[in-house]
């Protein structure tokens, strides 16, 4: 077992108990980002092995390979010793594999049996659905999983924890090997918890190979018998789950020295220019508040589902809040819409730039300028000229590659899809400025120019908030750091108190 070091070290047991499923030096490469590299796993029969991680180490990618969502550009996958190619996801079932996803897709108008064997329901004479055998087949499964819930009743009558049981049940409607759960306690009550748990014994004890991914700690030790742990892609240890503690764990997970890679800044904030209290959401977040001052950069981090973005959104003004208020240089801000928040100088690049921050079917010039043309127009006509000083000027500052500015973006590599979008933002002039994952997914030489950018940026008096799931990042480029879970605020670190175990144990409850 590997302990404060990053020589991968596998288990003494593992290389003596047979996998059901296994995976061996599998690689995976998207376009500037390489998301698995020659990564190893082992699944054994009635055993639950934890997957552990920060965001972006790989998990969610090992998940769509083992579920022939994604093809490995290197590597074997191993059924029962065997190699396989998983060459689409029904090939995966074929082979015993199903997931449980934190957010399944389910249909409301539909019966719950019917959800249950939604594309492989059994068929009858003439090829015809068998709903009586379907019906029966349904009450059995969720008998199974300790559900009392009629299988002929409407899916829209359930509650969310019926409905998250009707997705167990999907999941356990083909003859299943191995289960994978993808956060499944993530819309669980306490009960609904202890009683998922009771089902993952149920697994076990019919020889189920489980990989369950989860950020909570308390349930990796609850239920787990090995861990796997993945940090950038890579495989970093694996062990029986008595042979760690939750220390340990941790220091797997985010092992990296975060000096010497990001600029070098000297912080002088200056005036408040920006305050929220009591920022509330009726599902995805409470009780926000902070200050943010002239040249700091305020980074936010928490796990998965910790309700960052969402609360990003709203103070953007593309969701309602419940309840809360905003001032800008110390006056009330009253903002409904994007187009109040632009007003008022706060701006918001998207973390997901291809669908919510850029128009790719439109050239560089054009994607910069949309929220400035008020002016670089004059008696309702566009002033080219003006329009490509612009955005001219805007890229370069960020140093952004290409042909020329006709080009349209979607032909842009994602880092460069990114300095766009950030372009197209500053060139509005606003007094604050939200990053949210601004360098996800794009290149290390992408992601240097960004952070030198956001440094200058500061230095120059811009407020800027980054949301970041990348632990090196939100060291390396903030001054002070909020950690969220479950929709809420949980610690405000700045100064010696900014270290990776800390931002770790806040977010996930340890």
């Amino acid at each position: 077992m590997l302990k404060h070091s990053d020589t991968i070290v596998p288990s003494e047991g593992s290389t003596t108990q047979t996998a059901v499923l296994a995976l061996d030096g599998i690689t995976k490469t998207f376009p500037g980002v390489k998301a698995l590299s020659e990564v190893s796993l082992r699944l054994i029969p009635g055993q639950v092995t934890a997957l552990v991680g920060e965001n972006g180490a790989g998990k969610s990618t090992v998940v769509k390979i083992l579920t022939g969502i994604y093809q490995p550009d290197g590597g074997t996958i191993l059924v029962n010793g065997k190699p396989t190619v998983f060459a689409a996801p029904q090939a995966a079932a074929d082979s015993g594999v199903t997931a449980i996803h934190q957010e399944t897709v389910l249909f409301d108008e539909l019966s719950v049996a019917e959800n249950i064997f939604l594309g492989h329901a059994p068929r009858g004479a003439f090829g015809l659905i068998n709903r009586k055998a379907m019906t029966e087949r349904a009450g059995d499964i969720l008998a199974g999983v300790g559900a009392r819930i009629d299988p002929d009743h409407k899916l829209k009558d359930l509650g969310i924890a019926n409905k998250h049981l009707v997705a167990i049940a999907r999941a356990l409607s083909i003859d299943a090997r191995v289960v994978i759960m993808d956060e499944p306690t993530a819309a669980l009550s306490h009960k609904e918890i202890e009683e998922l748990y009771e089902l993952v014994e149920n697994l076990k004890a019919q020889g189920k190979a489980i990989l369950f991914i989860s950020h909570k700690f308390d349930e990796i030790f609850r239920i787990a018998d090995n861990y796997t742990v993945f940090r950038d892609g890579q495989l970093i240890s694996d062990g029986a789950i008595t042979d760690v503690t939750e220390t340990e764990l941790v220091k797997m997970m985010v092992g990296r020295d975060v000096s010497q890679i990001f600029p070098t800044r000297t912080p002088t904030p200056g005036d408040t220019v920006l305050t929220v209290a009591g920022y509330c959401h009726p599902t995805e977040f409470e009780d926000i508040g902070f200050t943010l001052r002239q040249g700091e950069i305020l980074g936010f981090y928490g796990l998965v589902g910790a309700g960052r973005s969402e609360f990003m959104q709203a103070l953007f003004g593309i969701t309602r809040p419940s309840a809360g208020t905003v001032k800008v240089d110390g006056a009330a801000a009253q903002i409904t819409s994007p187009a109040d928040a632009v007003d008022h100088g706060i701006v918001y690049v998207p973390e997901d730039r291809g669908t919510q921050g850029a128009i790719l079917d439109l050239p560089i010039f054009q994607n910069v300028t949309l929220p400035s043309l008020g002016r670089i127009s004059g008696k309702g006509f566009l002033k080219l000229a003006e329009e490509f000083k612009l955005a001219r000027d805007y890229t370069q500052r960020l140093d952004l590659r290409a042909a020329s500015l006709d080009t349209h973006v979607g032909n842009l590599s994602g880092g460069n899809q990114q300095k766009v979008v950030i372009a197209k933002w500053l060139a509005t002039r606003p007094k604050v400025i939200i990053l949210d994952e601004p360098t996800k997914g794009v290149d290390i030489g992408s992601k240097a120019a960004v952070h030198e950018f956001m440094a200058e940026l500061a230095a120059q008096g811009l407020a800027i908030i980054m949301v970041s799931s990348e632990l090196p990042e939100i060291l390396g480029m903030s001054d002070r750091v909020i950690v969220m879970r479950e929709g809420r605020m949980v610690a405000e670190l700045s100064g010696t108190d900014l270290q990776p175990e800390t931002l770790v144990r806040h977010a996930a409850g340890i």
